[in-house]
C-alpha cells in the first residue's frame, strides 16, 4: 500500500487546526510564559484556553455550528425510478450503512457502491463497509467498491467514470452533505442527497459543558467549514 506524503501532510495540518488542538496550544503557551515568568501573559493564555475549551464542548455552540450544515438537505424518502446506484462515501460505516439498507429495501434493484481508502491496514474502508452490508443481507453481486479514493473530490471523480450524468443517491453524514453535493455537482454529476447521522438536539444548559460528544460535534462542523473554504480556494466547489 503506497503512502501519499502530501495527503498525510494535509491530514496532519488539519489535525493541528482542530478546536481541541488549538486549546492545547493555548495552554502550552500559558506554560511557556509561566516558565519565562511573564505571569500576565501566562494568565491571559490560560484563561483563553479554559474559555475556548468551555465553548467548543458546550452544546449550544456545537448545535449552532452544525445546524446550518445539517439543515441543508432533508432525509430522503422517495427514490426516483431512474436511479440505479447508491454511493456511500467513506466514513462512519454504521450510520451510513443503515441508511443504505433502508433505501435499498425501498428499491431492491439498486446497486451499492462503497468508498474509502485506509492508511492503517490492508483492508480499506470500502471493503469494511461492503462486508457489513453483505452481513446485513445485501447480495455480494449488488456491491461495488472505490478502494483508492482518499477524499470527497477523488470519490466524485471515480463516480463520474461510472455514471456520467445519470442521477444517483449520495449517502454521507448530514454535516458533510453540503460540501459533498457541491463537489459532485462541480464535477458535472447529478447526486441526490440522502443524509445520515443527523446530530440530535440535546439539553443546552450549563450542564452540557465539557461533553466529549459535543466537542466531537464541534470538530465535525469545524472540519466541514475548513473543507468548504479550502475546496473553494482550489476550485473544487
Amino acid at each position: 500500500m503506497g503512502i501519499d506524503i502530501l495527503f498525510l501532510l494535509k491530514k496532519l495540518l488539519s489535525f493541528m487546526l482542530m478546536p481541541w488542538a488549538i486549546g492545547i496550544i493555548l495552554a502550552l503557551m500559558a506554560l511557556f510564559f509561566l516558565y519565562k515568568r511573564k505571569l500576565t501573559k501566562a494568565k491571559i493564555f490560560l484563561a483563553t484556553s479554559i474559555l475556548w475549551m468551555f465553548l467548543i464542548s458546550w452544546a449550544p455552540v456545537a448545535n449552532m455550528m452544525l445546524r446550518p450544515l445539517e439543515s441543508s438537505y432533508p432525509r430522503l424518502e422517495v427514490i426516483p425510478e431512474d436511479v440505479q446506484y447508491i454511493l456511500l462515501l467513506g466514513g462512519d460505516r454504521d450510520t451510513r450503512g443503515w441508511e443504505a439498507l433502508r433505501l435499498y429495501h425501498k428499491k431492491q434493484d439498486l446497486s451499492l457502491i462503497t468508498s474509502g481508502y485506509s492508511f492503517y491496514d490492508n483492508i480499506t474502508d470500502a471493503e469494511k463497509t461492503a462486508t457489513k452490508l453483505i452481513e446485513s443481507g445485501i447480495p455480494k453481486g449488488k456491491i461495488m467498491m472505490f478502494k483508492t479514493a482518499k477524499t470527497t473530490f477523488e470519490e466524485a471523480q471515480e463516480m463520474k467514470k461510472l455514471v456520467g450524468v445519470k442521477p444517483f443517491i449520495l449517502i454521507t453524514a448530514a454535516y458533510h452533505m453540503p460540501r459533498s453535493m457541491k463537489v459532485f455537482k462541480k464535477a458535472g454529476l447529478n447526486p441526490i442527497a440522502a443524509p445520515a447521522d443527523f446530530n440530535q438536539e440535546e439539553e443546552t444548559g450549563l450542564a452540557t459543558t465539557l461533553l466529549s460528544l459535543k466537542l466531537k460535534d464541534t470538530e465535525h462542523a469545524w472540519h466541514e467549514y475548513m473543507g468548504l473554504f479550502i475546496y473553494k480556494l482550489q476550485g473544487k466547489i
